[in-house]
């Protein structure tokens, strides 16, 4: 419904702007791959719990909330919030590791952002029209958790250029 659609827009929003503000202000502090790391991790894991609240918990709160515009705003901000927060501090973060000096900091971010964006607008078609034919909600979760939590291993794993 479009109850839906706008609570799942808003929330999205809104964690991703809070994710930017702190991303942004966490790059301050001693930046480095492995805290990248450290935040790709924990996006991953704050994505797990989404696969058990979509049973019981959904309908308990449809249950204590059957107005299904604050309905939707509760599902959408219990299931969603948290992982797209952590995921919303990636950008700022990379960005911060991206940037060498002033003269190329507006490429870096143009280009970080370029790439965020297109890939958002790739996965939603990919997801929209191909993978939730193909496989099933919790097996595409699963995939996405395991990308990050992989993306988190190599930024381990790599050596920093500073």
């Amino acid at each position: 419904s479009i109850y839906v659609w706008g609570a799942l827009s808003a929330i999205f929003m809104l964690a991703l702007s809070l994710g930017y503000l702190a991303g942004g202000r966490w790059s301050q502090r001693n930046p480095s791959l492995q805290r990248l790391a450290l935040l790709l991790g924990v996006a991953a894991l704050t994505t797990l719990p989404v696969l058990v609240l979509a049973g019981g918990p959904l309908e308990d709160l449809a249950i204590a909330v059957p107005d299904p515009r604050f309905g939707s705003l509760a599902a959408a901000t219990m299931l969603f919030f948290i992982p797209t927060f952590f995921s919303g501090m990636v950008s700022p973060y990379c960005v911060r590791l991206l940037v060498d000096n002033e003269q190329t900091s507006g490429r870096r971010a143009g280009q970080l952002y370029f790439v965020s964006t297109f890939g958002s607008a790739g996965g939603t078609i990919m997801t929209s029209f191909y993978l939730v034919l193909w496989f099933e909600v919790n097996t595409i979760l699963l995939g996405l958790i395991s990308i990050s939590a992989a993306l988190a291993v190599i930024a381990a794993l790599a050596r920093s250029r500073k």
